[in-house]
């Protein structure tokens, strides 16, 4: 029988791999099983060699290579010793010239087809289909590569995971490779970029071959039906009190598969029947933003349909509503409720009827009122088919000679009840027909329909009139009633249409998606002076002009002005008068949207300005200060030397010309740093680039420096290429870092300058140990006039790092700033590398 292969895969090394394996070695152990470790390499860390202590070690075969011995897996000696489980590190090794196998995963397969259990390590960089990825991300070619074959045949594949940053402060502890590597490896593979670009490699591969595995066992299994890997739950809201345990089970639907999405909608209907608290509907949309959820608010005037369009609309798996708040007698009497209508509608989406404690609840008094439906207007009339002839048939039997005036208000009573049921028809129905039974039953000629006297045809009128002012009334609250509804359901909607702006979306494209959004338009478009702006279509990313049905995108419906230049096109249904309201308040805030883009755009137009006046505003406050200092040393030195009053000898002569001198010097600096800044400032920095070797700057800048040995330590690359720079603004540049370094390292730390190439970039890197910067402090390093932690006016402007910045920008390089490990600041000047090779000089410039 065949052995089981278990993987640990790591994104880079150092997160972890070999000391995951030896742990499971050793809970292997621990359970009885006989494992032994075949090869590890520790690499000289001492908590990977402390988890192999009590495990049984096989020895390895030495084989020679070109002059040197290198110890192997010795496949045989495992084999013949035949553990249950054999544990040997580095999969995608190749092995020494002469041995069985070239490569150690030919090794474990021997092992096991020998029916030994092993467990490998490997990196996502070894993966074979990954090797010319992993060489864009990181620069470097690797040399040693696994299959995926061999990979994806493995019984388990276990991903070691670190944080890229956890994993630099690993390496800057000393706790992967050794301390004279340490500066080296941050600076080039293990960057923070790379790092987190090889750790999102690595989740892809390992996701992948999840669904192949997938896939593999549904062939295996002969299962044809479809499998939703990504559920899509969408959550149904009334705004009523079940809303929270709706969300918090479509939540739970959500998370039990990877990826899972949770959307709540909410249908405002135009026929104003929605009741909803707009104050519940707040807090469950912060509820939604809690749990990770998006939410949506859509128009509709039927909710079935409108819910389950928009659930088809995102590809949804599964829908989430509510039992129906309907008592008992309400669903006799006006139906089960909407939830048999999304059912049926549904299709091949899966709906969860959920219960929740306002399931059957009684309605409060100010919700019984409502809007006359067909519904209602139908139990009116039968209100009066009914009760009429059983009050007729009561009456007869208690009917007297003084009787009639009971009778007459009993009747006007009906009336007044089938009106507020059903309103006017109704109502004018069970006028007509009272008025018939009291002439037929209760007037004189008894069982006969006819008036003998004027008052009673007078009376019969007034009934029908009375029963009429009810209707009226009962029609003119219902509609008032529609109208206020519809409106606070507006109102409602253009909030969240704002809400989405107010949250920090990007205005335009939150005000256009949401309006698709809510009047179920295919496609909204803005367009200023005939470009587009923005647009919000509801298609398909393979085509522009069909929707994801196939279907062809609708014609413009619509084209509404926004402001003097701009334009809201609309294609899909028209929209009804109630949208066109709403529609209208969309179009202002929009307006008042791009009036605040232009207003930002003029102050960005200020703001350079206002950045350009307070840089001569530090200007003159420094040629005040700093320019003074020098000039009047200098001054006074060159008067001095010029009074007739005072003879002086030649210490104090030599004295004072170097005093003037110095100043002179000093000041020269001084004004040719202004003159720089204010070039950099114009723009007109003058740059003449070629190729330059990086190693001679550096040498000219200690020189210029007066440092030696003591105060700076060199790390220099000796395979390190010329760089595209002006060779005096790189020396500048490499001075000014250099100097503000050793004035804050400590005496028994030097400064450190190492360089190195990656992927076609030079890097300078000008390493100090001192205090460092706060992150307060950060954004101001590189800001002109600026003495960060240094209040020595006799250091210069503060010019030095921004002038730094300037040249290498100039240059078409940067000038970064890093942390030390262990504390202090690191300065990367990083440039292009010059091209190699003949006829190449052209393409410096």
């Amino acid at each position: 029988m065949k052995g089981r292969l278990r993987v640990f895969l790591g994104a880079a090394p150092g997160v972890g791999k070999t000391f995951a394996m030896l742990e499971e070695a050793q809970r292997l152990k621990d359970e009885g099983s006989d494992v032994v470790v075949a090869l590890v390499e520790s690499h000289g860390r001492p908590a990977t060699a402390a988890l192999v202590e009590g495990l049984e070690v096989i020895e390895r075969i030495q084989k020679d290579h070109s002059g040197l011995t290198l110890e192997e897996l010795n496949v045989d000696a495992v084999i013949e010793r035949a553990p249950t489980y054999a544990v040997v590190d580095e999969l995608a090794h190749t092995n020494a010239r002469g041995s069985a196998n070239p490569k150690r995963w030919q090794d474990i397969d021997v092992l096991l087809e020998a029916g030994i259990n092993v467990l490998t390590t490997v990196n996502v960089q070894h993966v074979a289909s990954l090797n010319d990825v992993v060489e864009e991300i990181t620069g470097i070619v690797q040399q040693e590569t696994v299959p995926d074959s061999v990979l994806r045949a493995a019984n388990q594949i276990e991903l070691v995971d670190l944080a890229p940053a956890a994993l630099r402060d690993r390496l800057a502890e000393g706790n992967v490779y050794p301390a004279e590597r340490i500066d080296a490896a941050l600076s080039n593979y293990f960057r923070l970029g790379n790092l987190t670009a090889l750790r999102e490699l690595a989740l892809l591969w390992l996701a992948d071959e999840v669904d192949s595995a997938l896939n593999d066992y549904r062939h295996a299994h002969s299962i044809e039906g479809r499998w939703e890997a990504r559920e899509r739950v969408v959550v149904a809201l009334t705004g009523g009190p079940e809303g929270e345990t709706l969300l918090r089970r479509g939540a739970r639907i959500a998370a039990r598969s990877a990826g899972g999405e949770l959307h709540a909608v909410h249908v405002n209907q135009n026929d104003g029947l929605a009741r909803t608290n707009a104050a519940e509907l707040a807090a469950l949309r912060a509820l939604v933003d809690t749990l990770g959820g998006t939410y949506h608010q859509v128009v509709g005037n039927d909710i079935p349909t409108a819910l389950v369009e928009f659930a088809q609309g995102i590809n949804a798996t599964q829908l989430v509503i509510g039992l129906t708040r309907k008592t008992r007698l309400q669903s006799i009497v006006s139906g089960p409720g909407i939830g048999h209508a999304i059912i049926a509608a549904a299709g091949g989406i899966d709906v969860h009827i959920v219960n929740h404690a306002a399931a059957g609840m009684k309605p409060s008094r100010r919700r019984r009122r409502q809007v006359l439906t067909p519904r209602r207007v139908a139990w009116g009339f039968v209100v009066a088919l009914l009760v009429g002839p059983a009050l007729t048939a009561l009456l007869v039997s208690l009917r007297s000679s003084e009787s009639i005036i009971g009778d007459v208000l009993s009747y006007q009573l009906l009336v007044i009840i089938v009106a507020l049921i059903g309103g006017r028809w109704p109502a004018l129905f069970a006028a007509v027909m009272s008025g018939l039974s009291l002439d037929y039953f209760f007037i004189d000629p008894i069982h006969t329909v006819s008036i003998g006297h004027p008052l009673h045809a007078m009376a019969l009128v007034l009934h029908v009139v009375n029963a009429l002012l009810v209707s009226l009334v009962v029609d003119l609250a219902a509609l008032r009633l529609q109208a206020a509804r519809r409106a606070s359901e507006d109102s409602e909607l253009l909030a969240n249409i704002a809400g989405s702006v107010f949250r920090g979306d990007d205005a335009l494209t939150a005000l256009v998606n949401q309006t698709r959004e809510a009047f179920g338009l295919d496609s909204v478009e803005l367009e200023r002076n005939g470009h587009l702006v923005v647009s919000s279509p509801a298609i398909s990313s393979s085509s522009s002009s069909h929707t994801p049905s196939g279907e062809p995108l609708s014609a413009v419906v619509e084209r509404v002005n926004v402001g003097d230049e701009s334009e809201l096109i609309l294609r899909g249904d028209s929209l009804a008068a109630s949208q066109q309201r709403m529609l209208a308040a969309v179009v202002v805030q929009l307006e008042a949207v791009l009036e605040h883009q232009e207003l930002e755009q003029a102050a960005q137009t200020v703001e350079p300005l206002e950045r350009n006046d307070q840089v001569r505003s530090a200007l003159l406050s420094a040629v005040s200060h700093d320019l003074r200092r020098p000039l009047a040393a200098a001054v006074a030195a060159v008067t001095s030397l010029r009074s007739r009053d005072v003879r002086w000898d030649e210490d104090d002569r030599e004295e004072l010309l170097t005093t003037a001198e110095e100043s002179l010097k000093t000041l020269t600096n001084l004004v040719t740093n202004l003159l720089d800044a204010t070039r950099l400032q114009a723009g007109v920095l003058a740059v003449s680039l070629s190729q330059v070797d990086s190693e001679e700057v550096i040498v000219s800048a200690l020189d210029e420096l007066r440092l030696g040995p003591d105060s700076v330590s060199l790390d220099l690359s000796e395979t390190l290429p010329s760089v595209i720079a002006d060779k005096g603004l790189l020396q500048r540049a490499v001075a000014n870092v250099l100097a503000n370094a050793h004035r804050f390292s400590p005496a028994d730390y030097p400064v450190r300058i190492s360089t190195s190439e990656l992927r076609g970039t030079v890097e300078i890197r000008v390493i100090d140990h001192g205090p460092g910067i706060s992150s307060e402090e950060r954004p101001d390093v590189f800001v002109p006039f600026q003495r960060l932690g240094d209040t020595d006016n006799t250091t210069g402007l503060g010019l030095g790092l921004a002038l730094s910045r300037g040249f290498m920008e100039g240059m078409g390089g940067s000038l970064v700033l890093e942390d030390t490990p262990g504390g202090g600041v690191t300065m990367v000047l990083a440039l292009r590398a010059a091209p190699t090779g003949p006829g190449r000089a052209g393409e410096l410039l």
